[in-house]
């Protein structure tokens, strides 16, 4: 099963690979694969193989076994319409597969219809209550919809079923973010960390947290501790940039944001950086000033 942590099941996801995302820096948590299709999740991988129900034929089965394959091989290259049209083939032999559901509910969020997406989160969960990732994938959605309550619960729900789940403290400080409880975020980000050092992406969400409590020098100092181990790492790199010019430190603001348009030059919109990757709004204004010299 696909999993999704935010920001993005969806937002940053380019064919081949992650923009500006440190390449194998995502954890061991879940058998230490790349970033994810997610805003937002962890990587595409299936939970183990499922075998065909013994009443198909040996053909039929063998064609579910390659239309899975070519799902997963769609979903990776982010041609994600085309995923969505496999994984929709592989629910009319297989309704009952829960993961299924929550795949092709990934591939639809990818496109921008969080309620189709939600439809199928939905429908996963009843078929498989006490598996974590239907739950995740749902806060998924929840989030695009900025039902942060139910994001949380969902949430909350993964950690119920496995406390030591990295992805889902991540996942439910966003959505606390959400709301604007900036210390109850830090505290999720904070554990995500701890249960898995190598997540950069909680590490740059936790800083981010800490500049927007007034945290400034943490912050910083683990923004310059991330561009250090990931060079290519484009949102600590912006961040570092932003926070160094809020803290009168031009040129080396400036010699880092050189790398950051190289990288993903999509921190030049303060609108995708507020609303798609949403960063905290002490840090926008920080990103704000600096572009607007």
């Amino acid at each position: 099963m696909i999993r999704c942590f935010t920001i993005l099941c969806i937002a940053l996801l380019s064919v081949g690979g992650w923009l500006g995302w440190p390449a194998g820096a995502w954890g061991a948590s879940l058998g230490g694969q790349g970033y994810p299709l997610a805003t937002a999740g962890y990587p595409l991988a299936p939970l183990g193989n499922i075998a065909a129900p013994q009443e198909l034929s040996a053909e039929t089965g063998a064609m579910i076994a390659d239309l899975r394959q070519k799902a997963f091989a769609a979903s990776n290259a982010g041609q994600f319409a085309k995923a969505e049209e496999y994984w929709s083939l592989l629910l009319e032999y297989l309704p009952n597969e829960a993961a299924l559901w929550s795949n092709r509910g990934n591939v639809r969020l990818s496109q921008n219809q969080p309620l189709a997406a939600l439809a199928d989160y939905d429908q996963a969960v009843a078929l498989a209550p006490n598996q974590p990732d239907p739950y995740l994938n749902r806060g998924a959605a929840l989030e695009r919809l900025e039902r942060w309550e139910e994001a949380i619960a969902d949430y909350s729900r993964v950690l119920e079923i496995n406390p030591d789940d990295a992805a889902a403290y991540n996942n439910r400080a966003n959505a606390k973010a959400g709301q604007g409880n900036w210390g109850a975020a830090l505290e999720d980000y904070q554990q995500a960390v701890a249960l898995d050092p190598k997540f950069a992406f909680a590490r740059v969400n936790a800083a981010l947290a800490n500049y927007q409590l007034g945290h400034t020098e943490d912050a910083i100092r683990e923004f310059r501790n991330l561009t250090r181990r990931y060079p290519n790492f484009a949102d600590a790199r912006a961040a570092l940039t932003a926070a160094l010019w809020a803290n009168g430190q031009p040129g080396e603001a400036e010699s880092n944001w050189v790398a950051v348009v190289g990288l993903d030059s999509r921190y030049k919109n303060l609108d995708w950086v507020a609303q798609v990757r949403r960063w905290p709004p002490a840090m926008v204004t920080a990103l704000d000033r600096f572009l607007h010299l």
